[in-house]
C-alpha cells in the first residue's frame, strides 16, 4: 500500500492497434501524413448492408502475440488488447514478477465487447441447435475479458477491471486507473480500451440508429468531423492500452517517462439514451471537472483532441461545449479530431486517443482533421484542417462522449520533475 495521497502519475509506455496501423510509430506516421484508415469491409461479406465501409485493423496477426490454441478462444477484442498490452510493456520496460505482480492493476474498457461471437454462436444456435453452441461463448464474449486475458498473459494480479460507458469506455479506464494510483491503491496499472465489433450486427445495429456513414463510393472521405458535408460516424476497431505508474515507482527503475497524467473529469447529460445534450453543457462540466482538478487554466491548453465523430450533432454540441468552458480562448487553442483518419474505435477511441495525445506531446506536431473541406457555420474553431500543424505542446485535453450521456475528460502534460 502507498500511503502517499499526492501521488504523481505517469505514462511510460503505449501499445496501439488501430486502422492506422499496428503499433504506436506506424499509427504516428500516418497521423501526420494525414492518411485515411477507412476502406471497404473485408472482415464479412458486406454487399447487402445499407454501410459497406469500416476501419479494420489491416495486418493484425494474434498469433504473432498469442499462441494458436489460446488466440481461438478469444474474441478480436481480446486479441487486440493482448497484444496493445505486450506492446506497452516492451515500451515501458517494466518487468513483472513475483515481487510485484500485486501492485499491477489492468483496466480495460470496452463499450460492448465480444459481439463478434456472440453473433457467431447464435448463428450456429439457429442453425444447428443449443447442443453446437460453444462452451467458450460466455467467457469470448463478455466485456471483462479483455482485462481478465491481459492479466492471464502478464501475470498481474492486482485491481482487475473493465469500464463499460459506451465510447467513454476508454477514457474512463484511464480514468480510474489514475485514480487508483492517486489514492495509493497500486503502484501502476495497465489502463485503456477495446472494442472490435465489424460485423453484420454491428454494422446493421448502428446502421439503423442512422449514426453512421453512408458515403460507400468515397471511403477515405467518409469520416469528416465539423465539415457540413458530415454524414456520420465510421465504424473501426483496434485497441490502446498505457502503463500508468507511481512517479515514485516510474524513476526508481530509471523508467524512459513519455507524459504525465494530471486529472480525469467526468460528467453526465442525464438527458437522451443517443443524443448528447443540445446545449453541450454536459460536456463542458466534465471539461471543466477535470480543468478544476488539474489546476490550470484553459489558457494553458495548447491542443485538444476532441471527440469530433463526424455526427451532425456530436460535433455541433462538442463546438458548443469548447466555447462554453473556453471563451475567447476556444478561437486560440487548436482542436482536431483524428477519428477523420482512423474512425470511431467506440470503447478503444479514448484510449487510442490519449495515446496520441502523449506522442502530440512527444513530437510537438497536432495531427490534422482531415476531410474538413466545408466548414460548419456553427463548428468555426481552429479544427487544424487536412495538413498537420508543428506547435509547442506542453498540456493537452481529451473528449470523449458516449451513448447514455457519459462524459469523459483526461490531461496529459510534458513531465518534468517540477510539480506544476
Amino acid at each position: 500500500m502507498i500511503n502517499n495521497l499526492n501521488n504523481r502519475v505517469v505514462v511510460t509506455g503505449m501499445g496501439v492497434l488501430c486502422p492506422l496501423g499496428v503499433n504506436a510509430s506506424t499509427t504516428w506516421e500516418a497521423l501526420i501524413a494525414g492518411k485515411s484508415g477507412i476502406d471497404y469491409i473485408t472482415l464479412f461479406d458486406a454487399e447487402s448492408l445499407e454501410t459497406k465501409i469500416a476501419g479494420e485493423v489491416k495486418g493484425f496477426e494474434p498469433t504473432d502475440y498469442i499462441n494458436r490454441k489460446d488466440a481461438r478462444r478469444m474474441d478480436r477484442f481480446a486479441q487486440l488488447t493482448v497484444a496493445a498490452s505486450l506492446q506497452a510493456v516492451e515500451q515501458s520496460g517494466i518487468q513483472i514478477n513475483s515481487a510485484n505482480q500485486d501492485n499491477i492493476g489492468i483496466i480495460v474498457g470496452s463499450g460492448i465487447g465480444g459481439l463478434t461471437t456472440l453473433f457467431e454462436q447464435t448463428r450456429v444456435l439457429l442453425e444447428k441447435g443449443p447442443n453446437k453452441v460453444s462452451p467458450f461463448l460466455v467467457p469470448m464474449m463478455i466485456s471483462d475479458m479483455a482485462a481478465a486475458q491481459v492479466s492471464i498473459t502478464l501475470g498481474v494480479k492486482g485491481p482487475n477491471l473493465c469500464t463499460t460507458s459506451a465510447c467513454s469506455s476508454g477514457s474512463d479506464a484511464i480514468g480510474v486507473g489514475y485514480e487508483l494510483i492517486k489514492r495509493g491503491d497500486t503502484q501502476a496499472v495497465i489502463a485503456g480500451g477495446s472494442e472490435a465489433i465489424i460485423n453484420p450486427i454491428g454494422i446493421s445495429a448502428f446502421s439503423a440508429l442512422k449514426a453512421i456513414s453512408t458515403r460507400n463510393s468515397e471511403p477515405q472521405l467518409a469520416s469528416r468531423p465539423f465539415d457540413a458535408e458530415r454524414d456520420g460516424f465510421v465504424i473501426s476497431e483496434g485497441s490502446g492500452l498505457l502503463i500508468l505508474e507511481n512517479l515514485a515507482h516510474a524513476q526508481k527503475r530509471g523508467a524512459n517517462i513519455l507524459a504525465e497524467v494530471v486529472a480525469y473529469g467526468a460528467s453526465a447529460d442525464a438527458y437522451h439514451i443517443t443524443q448528447p445534450d443540445e446545449n453541450g453543457k454536459g460536456a463542458a462540466k466534465a471539461m471543466q471537472v477535470a480543468l478544476d482538478k488539474a489546476g490550470i487554466i484553459t489558457a494553458e491548453i495548447d491542443y485538444i483532441n476532441a471527440h469530433g465523430t463526424s455526427t451532425q450533432l456530436n460535433d455541433k454540441t462538442e463546438t458548443m461545449a469548447i466555447k462554453i468552458v473556453f471563451g475567447d480562448n476556444a478561437y486560440k487553442v487548436p482542436i482536431s479530431s483524428t477519428k477523420s483518419m482512423m474512425g470511431h474505435l467506440i470503447g478503444g477511441a479514448g484510449a487510442v486517443e490519449a495515446a496520441i495525445c502523449i506522442m502530440v506531446i512527444q513530437y510537438g506536431l497536432i495531427p490534422p482533421t482531415i476531410n474538413l473541406t466545408h466548414p460548419d457555420p456553427e463548428c468555426d474553431l481552429d479544427y487544424v484542417p487536412n495538413v498537420a500543424r508543428q506547435a509547442k505542446v506542453n498540456t493537452v485535453l481529451s473528449s470523449s462522449f458516449g451513448f447514455g450521456g457519459h462524459n469523459s475528460v483526461l490531461v496529459f502534460r510534458q513531465y518534468s520533475e517540477a510539480v506544476g
